[in-house]
């Protein structure tokens, strides 16, 4: 199957593209900022559970689509862009929910388990990294059982790794009690996610 060299060669690609800035991780931080650990337990998992379900079903055939129709990987640029701009406005605009009325907070609320999860198909750092993940270190001669070994090592790295970023955020939550800083704080999250934008907009290549 996998060698031990094989694994920790994976494990260690989980850890760095885990554990390093993206949209998930940034989102997670200003969730954790904003509403604290517990509130955002289901954005968590749903990045964790999500993405490691990206990778089996990347891994069992849906890349093929890419090779066989190479429009879909336009569209899934387009839908990348705009919904990675529609989120970052939503943070931008957040009102800080220690000033907010009863019916604003009921409208702030962090991503569910479900919205989370399906953001990792619009999510352009997760394709980088499920396609690197299946493309590298799946073992041709035992393509299933390395392709579930893969998505296990990294759904058990993932989610502790983008949890961190959300404790660092609600640890921001003293500091961050002003709504001014809050607004900052919230408007600097959306940019660097508008940021990291730059390589679908300047990518000249395809998802394969």
């Amino acid at each position: 199957m996998m060698s031990i060299e094989l694994i920790t060669a994976l494990a260690a690609f989980a850890f760095v593209m885990s554990i390093t800035p993206g949209p998930n991780n940034l989102m997670l931080m200003a969730s954790g900022a904003n509403f604290g650990v517990l509130r955002t337990i289901p954005h968590m998992l749903g990045v964790g559970i999500g993405f490691t379900l990206m990778i089996v079903l990347v891994g069992a055939g849906i890349i093929q689509i890419f090779d066989r129709f190479p429009t879909s990987y336009t569209i899934l640029k387009i839908a990348s862009v705009g919904y990675l701009t529609y989120l970052a406005w939503k943070l931008a605009t957040a009102a800080p929910t220690a000033t907010t009325s009863n019916a604003q907070t009921e409208n702030t609320k962090p991503l569910s388990f479900i919205q989370a999860a399906l953001f990792q198909w619009v999510n352009p750092k997760a394709w980088a990294m499920a396609l690197t993940a299946v493309s590298v270190y799946t073992v041709p001669t035992a393509p299933v059982l390395s392709l579930l070994l893969v998505a296990m090592i990294f759904g058990m790295i993932n989610l502790p790794s983008v949890s961190a970023w959300t404790l660092a955020g609600s640890q921001l939550r003293r500091f961050l009690s002003d709504p001014v800083k809050l607004r900052i704080f919230n408007i600097s999250c959306a940019l660097l996610l508008l940021a990291t934008l730059y390589p679908i907009l300047f990518s000249t290549g395809n998802a394969g």
